[in-house]
């Protein structure tokens, strides 16, 4: 037994690497070219309520795609599935550089969303090769390769971006962020291992209506997907208008915009990689996750009455130490109280919830942007904490409850 579990905890040990390579390569495509659409957007004479239609495209395919690549992935394995669905991501990518107008665009849009639905397929395979008490700490260091691909991607495209060229100037990015995708499919074929449980410990595949009862029925899963919808819609606003927000208040362009999401990317990926796995083993998860949300309403008001683009910044940088130690205890609370053959199933409902939310999300804050104020997407996204840390509070009683 002695001589097995140094060789088991080395191939844990680069099973982890190679995923989370994996996971910052593709991240680093998707981080490069969210920052760029607003101004994208705008260079085919876009009103404020088509830039956010972008955002709602996107999140209305990965809507679809989340639920159906994350069962799939139980059934066949996620190694199969990630090669594909980051393969076609590759593709969207060069298509949409390529784009002839804003509706090509959001055709574009809307099926990357679909191939990009693979986030809970690449969470069922840290789950696979985490043990369930590490999971929020595990959790914490794939959110850290999240963020470190946030860090290089706005960076890359701030600084390629030549908007004064019309849409023309976002084709080198965008052709970029397709190499950054090929390379991640690239590694997933040569160097991921499959991590799916053996198929004959899996019940039969079941419509995802059962899915979802099973998920609301849960005292803790149910109660999570609604944190996760409810905080998502105010962030989902917020994304699709940061970019306009800081060029009204502040004269921004893809370049500051860029060089903001490098830093704060950075600072997500040393919260992540470091500061939630400790946090966890000191509160636990339940508490972490309160402590998370109270950073972001707090960081999202301190933006919302900002006089001076120093001042947003640190409000965007609480956001940002808030969410790296929210999110991942989100996900570790579903992958330890969702079953292992189900493990897929419940992650995946978790990110189309979080889609769902995506889609409606920018659409009101496109129209708070335009009717009420360029700060209120701020604003309604503080409110919708309270209601999150309500039913965090719950989520707390419940895992005391069940220990």
């Amino acid at each position: 037994m002695s001589g097995v579990r140094p060789e088991a905890a080395a191939a844990e040990r680069r099973a982890l690497i190679v995923l989370l390579t994996v996971i910052y390569l593709m991240i680093a495509g998707f981080g490069l070219v969210i920052p760029l659409l607003p101004f994208f957007a705008k260079a085919f004479n876009a009103p404020a309520w088509q830039v956010t239609l972008m955002f709602s495209a996107f999140s209305f395919g990965q809507f679809l795609g989340e639920p159906f690549w994350g069962r799939l992935s139980d059934r066949i394995g996620r190694k199969p599935v990630l090669i594909v669905t980051i393969a076609a991501v590759a593709m969207s990518y060069a298509a949409l550089a390529f784009a002839p107008n804003i509706w090509a665009a959001f055709a574009i849009r809307f099926m990357t969303g679909i191939f990009a639905g693979n986030i809970s397929t690449l969470q069922g395979a840290m789950a696979d090769i985490t043990p369930p008490e590490k999971r929020a700490a595990r959790m914490g260091i794939m959110g850290a390769a999240f963020s470190a691909g946030f860090t290089t991607g706005p960076a890359i495209g701030g600084l390629l971006a030549q908007p004064g060229r019309g849409a023309l100037g976002f084709q080198l990015p965008l052709l970029i962020a397709a190499g950054f995708a090929v390379a991640s499919a690239l590694a997933v074929v040569v160097f991921v291992r499959e991590s799916r449980p053996e198929p004959s410990s899996f019940r039969p595949h079941r419509p995802r209506i059962e899915g979802l009862k099973e998920a609301w029925a849960h005292a803790v899963i149910g109660r999570i997907l609604l944190i996760s919808f409810i905080v998502v819609v105010g962030f989902a606003g917020i994304e699709a208008t940061y970019g306009l927000w800081t060029q009204a208040r502040f004269g921004w362009g893809p370049r500051q915009i860029g060089l903001a999401f490098m830093g704060i990317g950075l600072l997500g990926a040393v919260c992540q990689g470091y500061l939630s796995g400790r946090l966890v083993r000191r509160y636990g998860e339940p508490r972490t996750l309160t402590g998370g949300l109270v950073l972001m309403g707090l960081g999202l008001v301190v933006q919302w009455l900002s006089p001076v683009w120093p001042v947003a910044m640190a409000g965007f940088a609480l956001v940002c130490i808030g969410q790296s130690i929210c999110f991942p205890n989100l996900t570790a609370l579903i992958s330890q109280a969702a079953p292992p053959d189900r493990q897929g199933e419940m992650l995946g409902l978790n990110m189309s919830g979080m889609a769902l939310a995506r889609i409606g999300g920018p659409v009101f804050a496109g129209w708070l942007f335009s009717s009420v104020a360029p700060g209120a997407p701020f604003a309604s996204a503080a409110l919708l904490i309270l209601p999150g840390l309500w039913f965090a509070g719950q989520v707390r009683q419940r895992v005391r409850a069940l220990a």
